[in-house]
């Protein structure tokens, strides 16, 4: 592939991704079991809930299919949304004494937040790899594959990339029904206070 000149952002994005998406929260939550910390444990696991969307969207790019340019930025805009929505978890946490977990979990939550909403700025461009068949065989596009193709390569490395593709559309699908049941139901029953 030639070279791009944002070659090296997205895979500093990607990069990026793994440490606050992936590493940090993972670490956070066990951490959380570990104090017993009820509202960082439920935040953190919303925050896994939605996030999953990131993984759905790797297998859907390993499968190069459009639709994961789309899901890609929609799991941008839902994990800050999930991390500061629920008024009743948010209470908790600041009514929480002070501590190393919370200063580390706030921490983390701001700049999730921050990489988040400029990963929306800066993924926002390559959309139009989503609505263009062309558009998602150039180069332009590709680099955004590179990464989750490593990922395959590394622990599917027998599997066929539809197939993986194929995963990541049953993953999708689950992924939109139970979102729309909490969005339509639960949410629409308990308000903001529905993460029970």
């Amino acid at each position: 592939m030639p070279q791009l000149w944002f070659r090296s952002y997205v895979w500093m994005d990607y990069r990026l991704a793994l440490l606050f998406s992936l590493i940090i929260p993972l670490i956070l939550l066990i951490w959380a079991f570990v104090q017993k910390a009820d509202g960082i444990q439920r935040l953190l696991i919303i925050y896994w809930r939605v996030a999953s969307l990131l993984a759905i969207t790797v297998y859907l790019m390993i499968g190069g299919l459009a639709v994961s340019f789309i899901t890609g930025l929609i799991a941008r805009i839902l994990i800050p949304i999930s991390l500061w929505f629920w008024v009743d978890i948010n209470d908790e946490i600041e009514y929480q004494p002070k501590s190393i977990l919370k200063l580390i979990f706030t921490s983390w939550r701001w700049a999730m937040t921050i990489y988040s909403l400029l990963g929306v700025i800066s993924f926002a461009p390559f959309l139009s790899c989503a609505f263009s068949e062309n558009a998602l065989k150039s180069n332009y596009c590709r680099v955004w594959l590179e990464a989750p193709l490593m990922f395959k390569d590394y622990f599917h490395y027998n599997s066929k990339p539809a197939f993986l593709g194929f995963l990541g559309i049953i993953g999708l699908v689950i992924y939109v029904v139970y979102l729309s049941y909490f969005v339509l139901v639960k949410l629409g029953k308990h308000g903001r206070n529905s993460t029970q």
